[in-house]
């Protein structure tokens, strides 16, 4: 009952304060409203100097509004890893080249630094592998072998096997 006796008291002061035909509610009074809705379960019926569409937008509005303050550019994400952890990062995997993210991760942990396995993987230092050999090459090298490889086709007839032997190419 004492809320009702307060909002209906605060609709009847801003008339009275108005400088101009319409009236205006200030950025406390529209707070006012959206918090006394969100705590009266009839705050509409007494609602008369605004249509409760109106507080409703005001409350979208603030949602709004505190989320893109919250989210605003260079704030969100993770925080950036300092040069030392990095270079700690390079230096472990560098030393230890049989080490994959997960297990320089796992060593991280224990020291008590705490980064994900992904940024591990990213500051990790590459590693040169032996360049493979091509197609081409593996086929030069074992030409010889191929050669000598005998092709054996077997065909059966009724009175036992006919076998045809034949070489490659």
């Amino acid at each position: 009952m004492q809320i009702e006796i307060l909002a209906l008291r605060h609709q009847l002061l801003v008339p009275q304060r108005r400088t101009n035909k319409r009236a205006s509610l200030r950025t406390a009074e529209r707070l006012f409203w959206v918090v006394l809705s969100r705590l009266w379960a009839q705050w509409r019926t007494a609602l008369v100097i605004v249509k409760p569409a109106t507080v409703i937008g005001w409350q979208r509005k603030g949602f709004r509004l505190y989320w893109r303050w919250k989210s605003r550019a260079g704030k969100s994400g993770r925080p950036c890893i300092s040069r030392e952890i990095r270079e700690l990062i390079r230096q472990m995997s560098s030393a230890n080249p049989l080490w994959g993210a997960p297990r320089i991760h796992g060593e991280l942990l224990k020291l008590g630094i705490q980064i994900s396995q992904a940024k591990v993987a990213k500051y990790m230092v590459r590693q040169q592998k032996p360049p493979s050999q091509s197609w081409r090459t593996f086929l030069e090298n074992h030409v010889k072998q191929l050669v000598a490889t005998d092709f054996l086709v077997c065909h059966s007839q009724v009175s036992g096997f006919v076998c045809l032997h034949s070489t490659g190419p």
